[in-house]
């Protein structure tokens, strides 16, 4: 059986048997608490783990990377906050690890005990810890040595402003991603004998913003080999994927550098093989990029029994919160649209929601102007929503954040520039009052309340989600606005009640399809 296994994953990854002089480099990204595969059977850590079994098994050098976001996405993580993840990844033997945005979910304390645990070598170059609980944790680089050949491995992280909550990483310092990771780079390979540099980044590969994605990286270096990417859930595909997401980009010498990605979920384990003895006459192109596919195909017997049996009381524990029905769902949704039904649902949840704890507010006697609209963010919605019935678990797994609802009294101005944003974007969750006009290429023309063009020098009463609120997800002018009313819970406990009432009286669950974020006609 281990035999057809070793076999199985040779072929697959490209290889026949084990091969003296490889390096062979593992890497994950974004696997985000994904314990267990999903419905199709895709990924879970004890699939990845005989995978990776496998290949240490067929080869001499393997080295284990993970580009960050281990964490969130799932009840795993919203019930036990990292004490499963972790411990796992050392089950798993990763080597390296670097930290994505999600790891600062439950603050910088929170992280460092839990990055206290891990037996990998911890990587960030460009974040500035001196004075917080992460301080001495994290190291810019990593050398090893394989075969005579020395490697090194480089940590680069994103720019945490308006992507990672500000109270979460206060006093963290950040460093620009293309001059730190150009010197450290040069410093590896001139001054620490470095044969090879691998860039682990949680930087993404699509371009959203003004922060620095890994091709941009990749164009402006000299000395940087492989970008080990994360942070975008793109799967970059070998031998070139799409025009928008090659895996080999030109660096500033004109020298190719390989640039890989495996999605998310930890469906894909990402499988580079180098010949360390020919690395003097080959170029990345060269290198064999390759993807393998975690699946269910081995037999449950052949799995790891320390960690299934690490994982079962507290996937037992999730049990009754997983299977506890609260509504019915007449349609499927879809997460990530961002012009689909499934945000439309969310931003008018918003609206519904703050209206009435506007109204409720009055009546206690605080002065407090009607509800004008409301807004979520599609990042914010981590799965879909299937027809039929929708449990606990999907609510909490879908909208895991520790986000509250608030009510923030906003200037008309401060509200069409997010919305100049979002529409640069591709859209966001808006609620019905609004339609966004956009002259169909990402860029904003004028924003509509109810049909009539907003004031940008008046106030509205929007209802949104705190993070929004304090300028998060790049609505940086969201900030400006005064948050007048914060709700006690987190926003999922209002949402399952508000999906538990409308299921009750017989109302359907079901969201508005149409894009709320159209292109201006204009007749003649």
């Amino acid at each position: 059986m281990i035999r057809t296994a070793i076999s199985l994953i040779c072929v697959l990854a490209g290889v026949i048997g084990a091969c003296g002089g490889n390096l062979v480099i593992l890497h994950t990204n974004d696997t985000h608490s994904a314990i267990d595969p999903d419905a199709s059977g895709a990924g879970g850590v004890l699939q990845r783990k005989a995978v990776i079994d496998s290949v240490r098994a067929a080869e001499k050098n393997v080295v284990l990377v993970d580009a960050g976001d281990v964490v969130q996405g799932t009840l795993f993580f919203k019930f036990f906050k990292g004490d499963v993840e972790y411990p796992l990844m050392n089950m798993m033997g990763y080597d390296i690890q670097i930290l994505g945005n999600h790891e600062f979910d439950n603050g910088m304390a929170d992280l460092a005990a839990h990055a206290r645990t891990l037996d990998a070598e911890l990587l960030s170059a460009n974040y500035d810890m001196t004075g917080t609980p992460l301080e001495g944790l994290y190291k810019p680089y990593a050398i090893r040595e394989f075969d005579g050949r020395r490697v090194g491995f480089i940590g680069i992280n994103i720019d945490p402003s308006s992507i990672i909550a500000s109270a979460n990483y206060e006093g963290m310092g950040f460093k620009d991603v293309i001059p730190t990771a150009n010197a450290l780079a040069a410093d590896l390979k001139r001054n620490h004998g470095c044969d090879l540099v691998v860039a682990v980044s949680h930087i993404g590969a699509v371009k959203e913003n003004d922060k620095t994605i890994d091709y941009e990286l990749a164009a402006a270096s000299s000395d940087i080999d492989v970008i080990i990417g994360g942070h975008s859930h793109t799967l970059i595909l070998p031998g070139g994927g799409t025009p928008d997401t090659p895996d080999l980009v030109m660096n500033a010498d004109g020298r190719p550098v390989l640039v890989t990605q495996t999605g998310r979920y930890g469906k894909y384990l990402g499988y580079i093989d180098i010949d360390l003895d020919a690395l003097d006459r080959q170029t990345p192109a060269d290198f064999v990029y390759r993807l393998i596919p975690v699946t269910d195909r081995f037999p449950q017997e052949s799995l790891d029994s320390r960690m299934a049996g690490f994982i079962a009381p507290y996937r037992e524990r999730l049990t009754a919160v997983d299977h506890h029905v609260i509504g019915r769902s007449d349609r499927g949704m879809t997460a990530h649209d961002r012009a689909g039904a499934y945000v439309n649902w969310a931003a008018d949840f918003a609206s519904q929601y703050g209206a009435m704890k506007a109204d409720s507010l009055r009546a206690a006697g605080m002065d407090i102007s009607p509800v004008d609209f409301g807004m979520m963010n599609v990042g914010g919605i981590r799965h879909d929503m299937p027809a039929g019935d929708v449990t606990e678990g999907l609510i909490l797994a879908t909208f895991p954040f520790s986000n509250h609802m608030v009510l923030s009294r906003i200037k008309g101005s401060d509200f069409i520039e997010a919305m100049r944003v979002a529409a640069s974007k591709g859209g966001e969750a808006i609620s019905d009052e609004l339609r966004v006009l956009t002259d169909g290429e990402g860029h904003l023309v004028r924003v509509l309340l109810n049909g009539e063009e907003m004031d940008p020098e008046k106030y509205y009463v929007m209802s949104t989600i705190d993070y929004l609120a304090w300028g998060n997800d790049d609505f940086v002018s969201l900030a400006d606005g005064e948050v007048i009313w914060r709700d006690e819970p987190e926003m999922s406990a209002p949402m399952m009640r508000y999906i538990n009432g409308l299921t009750r009286r017989g109302l359907p669950l079901d969201g508005d399809p149409r894009p709320r974020f159209v292109k201006e006609v204009v007749i003649p």
